[in-house]
């Protein structure tokens, strides 16, 4: 694979990781949630305000069947955040997305 080809295929790789970011922003975000990253990074980190991202975490694994990261386990700033990772095929990320609608309206 020559350097254009290369640089070609991680652009498409990188682009089709950053729609899977954005349809998980644009979920959260109509769900009244504050939703920080996303953008230029797979990774977004969402404010749930008053709650312990434990309990977040809890409640998202046991009624979506859904992973994603405590924000305290990355330091006390964290507290009340979830991560939430975009990588992930494309039928994965917009069934995420329907059952964290389902959860949260």
């Amino acid at each position: 694979m020559s350097f254009p080809e290369g640089f070609a295929a991680v652009c498409s790789i990188t682009d089709y990781y950053k729609e899977n970011a954005k349809i998980l922003l644009n979920t959260f975000a109509s769900l009244g949630l504050k939703v920080y990253g996303g953008k230029n990074a797979p990774y977004l980190w969402v404010h749930f305000p008053g709650s312990k991202s434990w309990d977040v975490f809890t409640e998202i694994l046991e009624r979506t069947h859904i992973i994603t990261v405590p924000g305290s386990g990355f330091g006390p700033a964290g507290e009340e955040f979830m991560r939430v990772c975009a990588f992930g095929h494309r039928e994965s990320i917009l069934e995420a997305a329907r059952r964290l609608e389902n959860l949260y309206l």
